[in-house]
């Protein structure tokens, strides 16, 4: 059968996709539909932290779908709160929104950064991503997402990713919040500069806005640390996370201060989905195996030895961790060629090649993702 054909007849046409049908997963590596293994150096979008299948979350996963998995938010469910308490301990936050994905979590914390203060205006950076549904759509930065759908959520203004100077212009007393990647994903994997962070947080003390950053992409372990503001040792008032957070199972959250909380009111938000119990058991899983196998301190030593070796090849290399940007010529023509020498790659740009690894990558792994680029460059 021509699965390919037959998807063209029933699926909305919204996603440009590969050529090819993966079946399952173990580890780093996919297998297609034809039994050929790939090195999977894109884990569903940065979100398959502990790699696929692996049989401990398998485990636990499925001991919880035996006994619930959904009565929604109008009761209470051990998991949820569980989750929660995980979540206190590693994020330093005090309280949790639960939803289905960053987008969502993306929309939560903009909804609970207008009602804890007030205000109605958002700051978002150059080339920001943050989601595509129409609050989350208002805060990122391309004009090809955002103008088919305007009008969107306003006042929202831009400011430039990295300049401090031009974020003192945009920002004031109507300011509500201030949200922003500290590692730019979507852009093609950019940090931003330390002292363009401390700059956004005197200034938050200067005008009354909140600090959102969305560490969608970032968190659980992705950058060498559990969270990504853990590198530039600030505090915000609100984390929006995902993707990671149950290593390919949707969940999302909206972590806020206790201040931020104090603000909320029932029925100022909520989700039918948002923290079932199965979800909640995949989140709790994710966690308890990156500590258990020590996947952060993995990340970060992995990241620098996979950033080390593709320096032998390419100028520029960026990004903490393993959530790396590969500055390269033509870039999906190198996916192309990769997937046909079996490794799974992603292009942000013309020019760009992000690597966003499972967190259990080993220098094996990594050795045959240098050499096959090697083969392709050559």
């Amino acid at each position: 059968m021509d699965w390919i054909e037959k998807e063209k007849n029933l699926i909305v046409p919204v996603y440009k996709r590969k050529e090819v049908i993966f079946e399952r997963g173990e580890g780093c590596y996919l297998y297609d539909i034809h039994g050929k293994r790939y090195l999977d150096l894109v884990s569903g979008i940065a979100c398959v932290a502990i790699g696929h299948s692996h049989p401990e979350f398998v485990e636990k996963v499925y001991s919880q779908l035996k006994k619930l998995v959904q009565v929604s938010n109008l009761y209470y469910t051990i998991p949820q709160i569980i989750l929660a308490e995980k979540l206190k301990k590693i994020t330093g936050m005090d309280k949790f929104f639960f939803c289905n994905s960053g987008t969502e979590a993306v929309e939560a914390s903009l909804k609970f950064a207008r009602k804890a203060t007030g205000k109605k205006k958002f700051v978002a950076f150059t080339n920001g991503f943050h989601g595509r549904t129409m609050g989350a759509l208002s805060v990122t930065y391309k004009e090809k997402f955002r103008k088919p759908f305007e009008p969107l959520v306003q006042p929202v203004e831009f400011a430039k990713f990295n300049d401090a100077s031009d974020l003192e212009k945009k920002v004031d007393e109507n300011t509500a919040a201030v949200i922003l990647e500290l590692i730019q994903g979507e852009a093609g994997v950019y940090p931003a500069s330390e002292e363009f962070v401390k700059t956004i947080f005197e200034l938050k003390e200067e005008y009354g806005y909140l600090v959102i950053v969305d560490e969608v992409q970032t968190g659980f372990g992705r950058t060498g640390k559990w969270f990504a503001k853990e590198h530039y040792d600030v505090e915000p008032d609100i984390i929006a996370m995902a993707k990671a957070m149950g290593s390919g199972f949707p969940i999302g959250c909206s972590a806020v201060t206790e201040e931020v909380a104090e603000k909320l009111e029932k029925g100022d938000h909520g989700s039918t989905f948002g923290g079932n119990p199965l979800a909640c058991a995949a989140s709790i899983a994710t966690i308890e195996i990156i500590e258990k196998y020590k996947l952060v301190e993995n990340s970060e030593k992995m990241g620098k030895y996979f950033m080390e070796r593709l320096g032998e090849m390419f100028s520029e290399v960026r990004g903490k961790g393993l959530m790396i940007g590969v500055k390269v010529p033509n870039a999906e023509e190198i996916v192309k060629k990769g997937l046909e020498q079996g490794v799974v790659l992603n292009a942000t740009s013309e020019d760009n090649l992000r690597l966003v690894p499972p967190l259990i990558i080993r220098k094996e792994d990594i050795d045959l993702a240098v050499e096959v680029l090697a083969k392709i460059l050559r």
